[in-house]
């Protein structure tokens, strides 16, 4: 899908912003090319002056000025390259991070992150492509007809030679790109496939060994990864019987060239030393496209990975940018919210209206697949709305500038995701280090303790994966993190689920500091033990909101509710 007219080509953009690089590049490749032709003028000048003149002063004079024509020519080689590294490191700084903003916010969308990240793996591709031989081949193919111009000069019948060879040699190209490109694309479009099954896997080895799955498993993606074998093991057969028909075709139409050569002289109509030029002059012209027929499964993924990364990008929705607002108090109002879960067809909440006054804490009770983590993500703006508006200070939450919001957020989702590096630097967001923030988010989670035991205290080392800290820990962990720098409106999905009574206790503990504290509090739970804390009260079932108040009120009328259904089963 090529990008609408009101939509930004990133990629296209960013190449625009190195073209000048390029540009150099090509010029340095002119003067390479030009340069290239030294040997060429060196043999025919050594052929018919200084062999006939028999001036050693000549040919050393000659020498010399080959030499340091070849030296400029290798230190051409050295800057274009320099030149083309320079494109390559600004081409990946200018998209990386719309990249990155992307494959984050498609992650959100469609709740796939294998798929998004492959978008980091496109560009890094691409990104290598611009500094591979093929793109020079591409900058050296231009000078071919200058080379078969000189050859005319030389004799029509070498210039026309020539003409033949190079047409040959595109039409290999056009072939190959004919065979294998289809072919390589669906390829590297299951390979992609297969590699986001395998991740996936592997996340989940504990579950696929616990339970016997690894031989299944295995011949699942086995299966993907045999197909994809098979497809590239074809256009990789094909590839190469063309590359070497081409290398043969070229080695061949040197050598028939200079016995054309041999031929022209025998008859006087040449010299000895043009009918050796006329032979490296064809192979100097046919060479960039020998590369560029050897390099062309290159081409065809730089310029698969260059159209995903295109359209990924076209389609993706940026945030615009966006007016700052004061810091939130933390006033909370659901209007009419409808929920549908990224790739879901069926809405998970479904008109849910209530409001919250900052300080307050709400708790959001139901059966499971009632809707409880759907909302909680609709109320942070993680997910879209399919209707209805969640505001925070009256603002839409959508309105807000994230990275000026996300400091006045605590979230606390049910799977806790800790990343790699310190605990300090986890529960400060990554942020620049503010130890007494740090310390104050910990204390508040009851783990500060905790922390001062483990090797290197704060500064103890932990991964996305890591065993050091149990589950119940790194909920903790997570918990400190939420409550780092007193947000004002505070996510809880399930803060007790992995804790024990003690933990439980503590847990208690932090609820009513953060109360003390007024920040907004949304408390989703299964377990009634931290109801106390709460000033409000939602059930939630199959989406809707079946009743909403004050926690005293909603209990007592579940409470009805339940001797109601009681009594109605002893009767019946």
């Amino acid at each position: 899908m090529a990008p609408g007219n009101n939509q930004t080509d990133y990629v296209l953009e960013a190449l625009k912003n190195v073209k000048s690089y390029f540009g150099y590049a090509t010029l340095f490749s002119a003067s390479i090319n030009l340069l290239m032709l030294t040997p060429i003028i060196y043999m025919l000048t050594v052929f018919n002056r200084v062999i006939s003149s028999g001036s050693v002063p000549t040919l050393v004079m000659l020498s010399l000025m080959m030499v340091a024509l070849l030296l400029a020519t290798g230190g051409f080689e050295w800057v274009r390259g320099k030149v083309l590294i320079a494109a390559n490191v600004r081409l990946e700084d200018s998209l990386r991070e719309t990249v990155s903003k992307a494959s984050f916010k498609t992650s959100l969308l469609t709740g796939k992150p294998e798929a998004s990240s492959l978008a980091m793996q496109d560009l890094i591709g691409l990104r290598q492509f611009v500094t591979g031989t093929g793109i020079l081949a591409f900058m050296d193919a231009p000078w071919a007809p200058i080379y078969i111009g000189v050859m005319f000069l030389f004799h029509p019948l070498f210039g026309i030679s020539a003409i033949v060879a190079v047409i040959v040699m595109i039409a290999l190209a056009v072939t190959t790109e004919k065979m294998t490109g289809p072919r390589l694309g669906e390829a590297n479009t299951l390979a992609a496939k297969a590699n986001m099954s395998f991740q996936s896997n592997l996340r989940n080895a504990e579950v696929i060994e616990a339970m016997g799955m690894a031989s299944s498993i295995r011949s699942k993606i086995e299966g993907l990864y045999d197909e994809v074998s098979s497809k590239q093991a074809i256009a990789s057969d094909k590839a190469g019987l063309l590359r070497a028909i081409s290398k043969s075709f070229r080695m061949i139409s040197q050598s028939a060239l200079l016995g054309l050569g041999a031929f022209l002289a025998l008859n006087g109509e040449i010299s000895p030393g043009l009918m050796i030029a006329g032979s490296l002059l064809l192979g100097r012209a046919l060479a960039p496209i020998d590369i560029m027929v050897a390099s062309w499964r290159g081409f065809v993924v730089a310029k698969d990975q260059y159209f995903r990364l295109r359209d990924g990008l076209a389609t993706f929705p940026f945030d615009p940018d966006r007016l700052s607002l004061p810091a939130p108090l933390g006033n909370l109002s659901v209007e009419q919210v409808v929920v549908i879960p990224p790739g879901a067809q069926i809405a998970a909440v479904k008109g849910v209206n209530f409001q919250v006054n900052a300080g307050e804490v709400l708790g959001i009770i139901g059966p499971s697949a009632a809707g409880k983590t759907s909302l909680a993500r609709a109320i942070l703006g993680v997910w879209p709305l399919r209707a209805g508006c969640v505001r925070l200070d009256g603002a839409d939450i959508a309105q807000w500038n994230r990275d000026e919001l996300g400091p006045h957020i605590g979230y606390l989702p049910q799977d806790i995701e800790l990343f790699d590096g310190s605990i300090a630097d986890n529960i400060c967001r990554f942020s620049e280090q503010n130890s007494e923030k740090i310390v104050a988010a910990s204390q508040l989670a009851g783990i500060h303790n905790m922390i001062l035991k483990l090797p290197q205290g704060y500064d103890t080392v932990i991964g996305s994966q890591s065993g050091i800290l149990s589950a119940g820990q790194r909920q903790r962990v997570g918990l400190a993190r939420a409550l780092y720098g007193e947000p004002r409106l505070i996510v809880l999905d399930e803060p007790n689920s992995n804790l024990d009574d003690q933990g439980e206790k503590e847990l208690l503990e932090s609820l009513q500091k953060i109360k003390t504290n007024g920040s907004t509090v949304i408390l989703i739970t299964h377990r009634t033990s931290i109801l106390s804390l709460v000033d409000k009260l939602l059930l939630l079932r199959e989406g809707e909101a079946q009743m909403f108040g004050a926690r005293d009120e909603v209990l007592q009328a579940i409470q009805g509710a339940q001797s109601k259904v009681s009594q109605i089963a002893k009767q019946g």
